[in-house]
């Protein structure tokens, strides 16, 4: 009689020590999983006036990097919305690159830009070296937001929510 009194207590520790060991390994994942990063490739685009910027050299800002065609529809279609999205956050730190992608004919995109009056930085990606290492971009529009460490904290393939684009900007701009 006396070793089923003993057992209990032993079983009941074991029990606790089990849930303990479980409470921690999932907090354990979970702060791991937050901690993981995603940086952004370490790229220098050149826009159409011909200077070189790196990403690297707009740390301490958020940037939209999106990839776009003038041949592709919902690009043309987005990018008053871009325009708007850009006006409204500049001030706060906001860059934008648009990537014209390779197949898009250069004179389209200078005459793109000078009809709309883009107002951010247009980059060619003649030899797809930026599409590439942005994991190998091939749909149009797909947008990247990157946070002011470097890190890619969200990509849109296709246009945008863009009332959930600018919830993602507010708090990336006040981080």
């Amino acid at each position: 009689m006396q070793s089923q009194v003993d057992a209990a207590p032993r079983k009941s520790l074991w029990i606790k020590l089990g849930i303990a060991v479980v409470v921690v390994a999932t907090g354990l994942f979970f702060a791991l999983s937050f901690a993981h990063k995603n940086p952004a490739p370490d790229v220098s685009f050149t826009n159409l006036q011909g200077e070189k910027i790196s990403l690297k050299s707009l740390r301490g800002k958020v940037v939209m990097v999106n990839f776009w065609a003038t041949s592709c529809t919902t690009c043309v279609g987005e990018m008053p919305k871009m325009i708007a999205t850009y006006d409204k956050y500049k001030a706060q730190g906001l860059d934008f690159v648009a990537v014209a992608m390779s197949y898009d004919p250069p004179n389209y995109v200078v005459n793109f830009v000078k009809t709309r009056a883009l107002p951010f930085q247009v980059a060619l990606d003649t030899n797809e070296k930026i599409a590439n290492a942005f994991g190998d971009v091939k749909l149009t529009p797909t947008t990247f937001v990157i946070d002011k460490q470097g890190n890619i904290i969200k990509r849109y393939v296709g246009e945008p929510s863009f009332d959930e684009l600018h919830q993602l900007l507010d708090k990336a701009l006040a981080a």
